[in-house]
């Protein structure tokens, strides 16, 4: 898509310094970028690469305005106006609509008119999907799901019976929604299997990645509010609720029955336990383990960064020490308090 400066600029709520009938085709590192490229600052890592760059133009906040050298598109907040171009300059939907020859679709199911079905697919009885949506090659649609409108399930997802998708769902590949979350009981020696009747329900503009799993509920149901951002290969287990435009990265953990408030921040390869309560506005950084509630807002971490093997060892050790090491300097506080006194 080719859009001029001027037309990106009214849809991001920004200004242009330089040629506003410049056209832009695709967006491109600073390093990188060429003539009919928008480029953007949002890194000051990247500042230095700012006045050599070959880009059309440059999105950025007024403060480095006068730092570049080309056509600048000058906004409040430089990220999200980026990722509102690209997303613009690279949306690719489907005008197909109808049902591929290749797929098997119940006769019970309520499919809208504009709706595309691709290859491979399997809808079972009973299932409603709304206007604008898209179902990609291979994916399996469990009986009495609903899907609303304008979602895209892109390849090969698993969404079991009874889900709930509201509107503008994103699933990328492998995704499964709605398998049995893992409940055992256990009895005389030996696990019984505890039936998962519940099922999950998506909130509107959710973004899931590819390979992540959310399990239906045991017998209430998983809950996915709107605008959450899932990264790829996650596992959200039963009966979490995840709150409003919540966003967590890659590989992390979430056991069941916790809920995790809005606007959270969970990074990569965090394992949090079950039964838990995280309130709003709680960031978690990577590789951390949260194995209690969290009910203050604020940046937590756990675990300790990389360094070399000799130094760990030494403060593996020592971290094993702690309650000896505080038992003693309790005992000489006390020495101390009475040799003052």
């Amino acid at each position: 898509m080719q859009l001029s400066l001027k037309k990106l600029a009214e849809y991001v709520g920004g200004y242009i310094i330089g040629d506003e009938n410049c056209l832009i085709e695709h967006v491109a590192t600073l390093k990188n970028a060429s003539t009919g490229d928008i480029s953007f600052l949002t890194n000051l890592k990247y500042k230095n690469e700012l006045q050599a760059t070959q880009a059309s133009a440059v999105i950025l906040s007024e403060k480095h305005a006068s730092e570049c050298l080309t056509n600048a598109l000058v906004v409040a907040n430089p990220h999200p106006a980026y990722a509102k171009i690209a997303t613009l300059l690279y949306t690719e939907k489907t005008e197909k609509s109808g049902v591929h020859s290749m797929a098997v679709v119940d006769p019970t199911c309520q499919i809208d008119d504009s709706v595309w079905i691709g290859a491979h697919c399997v809808v079972e009885a009973g299932v409603v999907i709304q206007a604008g949506s898209v179902i990609g090659p291979g994916c399996y649609i469990g009986k009495d799901v609903f899907i609303g409108e304008n979602c895209e399930l892109t390849v090969n997802i698993s969404l079991m019976h009874d889900c709930r998708l509201a509107d503008r769902v994103l699933i990328h590949p492998g995704v499964v929604i709605g398998a049995d979350g893992f409940g055992q009981a256990y009895d005389n020696d030996k696990w019984i299997k505890v039936p998962q009747v519940g099922a999950v329900q998506i909130g509107n503009d959710v973004e899931i990645g590819a390979n992540t799993t959310v399990d239906r509920g045991t017998i209430e149901d998983t809950i996915i509010e709107d605008g959450v951002k899932l990264d790829n290969l996650i596992q959200i287990a039963h009966n979490v609720r995840i709150g409003k435009n919540t966003v967590m990265a890659a590989s992390t953990a979430v056991a069941g029955s916790t809920t995790v408030g809005e606007n959270c921040a969970i990074g990569g390869c965090v394992g949090i336990a079950g039964h838990l309560t995280i309130v709003d506005n709680v960031t978690i950084t990577g590789r951390s383990t949260v194995l209690q509630s969290v009910k203050v807002p604020g940046v937590y971490s756990s675990s300790t960064p990389l360094e070399p093997n000799k130094f760990w060892h030494k403060n593996h050790i020592r971290f094993k020490q702690l309650d000896d090491m505080a038992k003693r300097i309790k005992a000489l506080e006390k020495e101390l308090e009475k040799s003052r006194g």
